[in-house]
């Protein structure tokens, strides 16, 4: 009996010792959720803002008069924004059109001077003459020269159109389908649209949307906007998934053919901000005439804010977490042969240590 109630002592000693062990266990259960819960808040990042668009959604760029769209009455080319349409609305202005414009009047002054001389009151018996040397010599000779005078701004300016990009231009791969165009950025992560003519509001059901006026004018508008940077170049890249159809935008002077299984290339570079047009230029079936273009020119801010709220990264962002990494790589060799000799200067110490202690001990 006495073995029996020194046994139940004992017993109840060790379960008030234990009790408050196991009394603990709940409490970091609990607490390890809170933890986990934490955790994933803190590793989210807060969502980029899309700086074209306002709060509700809506384009913030708006379509301005007279600027990369057709104008109502003009028969001037549109004002350009990028060097090469410069070159060429030069060229145009103070080359083609005085030249044409002066052989057009000399040709109609010819005629008339011909029509009065030689009429038959003037000239009752006509001249037999078959040739005349200087004559044929000068006007074979004349639009000779004037061609080869219009051949080298001409080239020059050819030449230009396809210019290579350079190594730090903006990627823009532009696909022709019918009838929309899609897009991607290959250099900034892969980001892919898709853009669709907006129809008016008496074509769609009520609360889809339409086009505005600040999105631009009828038959031009769409859903969603090429986005670009001012004064980066840009790198266009065209095909096509079905047919041959074309990337045209008249204010950058570009008009590229999208080919099914080919790739064909060119680039520009935007000086101005804004929102300009453009339409497939190529016949490419039923719905040719529905396939726009709308390129929103930003800065190179915006369009790096504009990336990264889709979800891209940009390439000198990306340069860089490349090097960071090649840089750990290179210093991770470093720091395992430090770390593999150390034991190697511990065993050699070692000795020492052991023949310093045989001594004291002897002593």
């Amino acid at each position: 009996m006495r073995m029996l109630g020194l046994t139940s002592i004992l017993l109840a000693a060790g379960m008030a010792f234990a009790t408050p062990a196991s009394a603990q266990e709940p409490v970091a259960n609990t607490a390890a959720p809170v933890a986990n819960a934490a955790a994933p808040a803190a590793a989210a990042t807060p969502a980029v803002a899309d700086p074209t668009l306002d709060a509700s959604g809506k384009p913030l760029t708006k379509a301005a008069p007279g600027i990369g769209q057709p104008t109502a009455d003009a028969i001037t080319l549109q004002p350009q924004v990028t060097a090469t349409g410069r070159e060429a609305h030069d060229f145009h202005n103070y080359i083609l059109l005085p030249l044409i414009t002066f052989i057009s009047i000399f040709v109609l002054i010819l005629l008339v001077w011909v029509i009065f001389r030689y009429r038959r009151a003037a000239n009752p018996e006509p001249s037999r003459t078959a040739h005349n040397t200087a004559i044929e010599i000068i006007w074979t000779l004349v639009p000779v020269l004037i061609l080869v005078a219009i051949a080298v701004p001409s080239i020059k300016l050819l030449a230009a159109q396809f210019k290579p990009a350079p190594k730090d231009a903006i990627t823009l791969k532009a696909i022709g389908n019918q009838w929309f165009w899609s897009y991607e950025y290959p250099d900034n992560g892969g980001i892919q649209l898709t853009a669709n003519m907006l129809k008016e509001q008496s074509q769609v059901p009520a609360g889809t949307r339409y086009r505005t006026d600040a999105d631009g004018p009828r038959l031009l508008a769409t859903d969603q906007r090429v986005v670009l940077p001012v004064g980066v170049p840009i790198r266009l890249i065209t095909t096509a998934q079905d047919v041959i159809h074309s990337w045209a935008v008249p204010a950058f002077w570009i008009k590229l053919d999208a080919v099914p299984g080919k790739l064909n290339e060119t680039s520009f570079t935007i000086e101005k901000p804004g929102l300009y047009f453009g339409q497939c230029s190529e016949l490419c079936g039923a719905r040719h005439a529905y396939m726009p273009i709308a390129v929103e020119a930003v800065s190179p801010a915006e369009f790096a804010q504009w990336v990264k709220s889709k979800g891209g990264t940009m390439p000198a962002e990306v340069a860089a977490a490349a090097a960071a990494t090649a840089a750990q790589n290179a210093a991770a060799p470093a720091a395992e042969t430090n770390a593999a000799a150390e034991p190697a200067a511990t065993n050699e110490t070692a000795p020492a240590a052991n023949a310093a202690a045989g001594n004291t001990t002897g002593k």
